[in-house]
């Protein structure tokens, strides 16, 4: 499978100056949980993003730079979005792939995921970037929520989503 997940606002806002909108211990335990032993494929500004822009520990990662020079240890480097594709079908056969940001990267796998675990905080955090509105897509269906939680002062849902129309890659 391939699953997107993050944390959103209420606006869908996810993310200013190229990182998280709120401190979510218990979201971000959730992420930690939920792709440890898995695939995550992301744009070269979320792997920037990572603390001493390494990966994280105990994952195989597909990092997509359209500048064919940057090629960094210990991930995959893909250097085209037709790439990036292939190369999360050719794990997507074998284990689920998560796809985890940033922006542009969310937006352009939208139709191929076929689901989204997102987080949605009860709040505006003054986004920059913002990800695809499920609840105005007739191709997804909020199919879980949890009850709400406190995170460090948010009020946050757990949700997931299923796109009833994935495209194949």
């Amino acid at each position: 499978m391939i699953i997107s997940i993050l944390s959103a606002d209420k606006k869908w806002g996810i993310g200013k100056r190229n990182g998280l909108l709120f401190s979510l211990p218990m979201d971000m335990k959730f992420f930690r949980t939920t792709t440890s032993g898995h695939v995550v494929a992301m744009g070269e500004n979320t792997l920037l993003s990572f603390p001493n822009s390494k990966p994280l520990k105990n994952r195989t990662h597909i990092v997509l730079s359209a500048d064919e020079t940057h090629n960094y240890e210990g991930v995959i480097n893909v250097h085209s979005f037709d790439d990036f594709l292939q190369k999360i079908k050719e794990y997507s056969l074998k284990e689920d792939v998560y796809i985890i940001g940033g922006a542009s990267i969310y937006n352009q796998m939208i139709p191929y995921v076929d689901k989204v675990l997102l987080t949605k905080v009860d709040e505006d955090g003054g986004a920059e970037v913002f990800f695809h509105n499920l609840d105005e897509d007739n191709n997804f269906e909020c199919v879980e929520e949890s009850e709400t939680f406190d995170d460090n002062g948010h009020n946050i849902k757990f949700t997931i989503y299923v796109n009833n129309n994935k495209k194949s890659i």
